[in-house]
């Protein structure tokens, strides 16, 4: 059973940035695909980006330009850096692993965009 814990979440303004964190309680990066995924009121849980083992990432028309996805397997760490962030940003932004054989999910870490 594997824990994931998000941070870094908050408040910030239109234009702004901020940067979330997921931490691992196992290493297991290495062979693994992760992602950030993000549910705002009354919308779907919808994927933000994934980066995988390789180091390749993916990312969603919305962010593109403007969020990185990376990964550091020694601290068995995900980032999500986030720049230029806009209102629609504002969501509930869920750290996910897909083992192959399991999926997990952290329980979500709140950031608020304001105008």
């Amino acid at each position: 059973q594997v824990q994931l814990v998000e941070s870094g979440g908050g408040l910030v303004q239109a234009g702004g940035s901020l940067g979330l964190s997921c931490a691992a309680s196992e290493r297991i990066f290495r062979m693994n695909v992760m992602g950030w995924y993000r549910e705002a009121p009354g919308k779907q849980r919808e994927l933000v980006a994934t980066i995988t083992s390789d180091f390749g990432r993916n990312y969603a028309d919305s962010v593109k330009g403007r969020f990185t996805i990376s990964r550091d397997n020694a601290k068995k760490t995900m980032y999500l850096q986030m720049n230029s962030l806009k209102p629609e940003d504002t969501a509930v932004y869920y750290c996910n692993l897909r083992t192959g054989l399991s999926e997990y999910w952290g329980q979500g870490t709140q950031v608020t965009v304001t105008v």
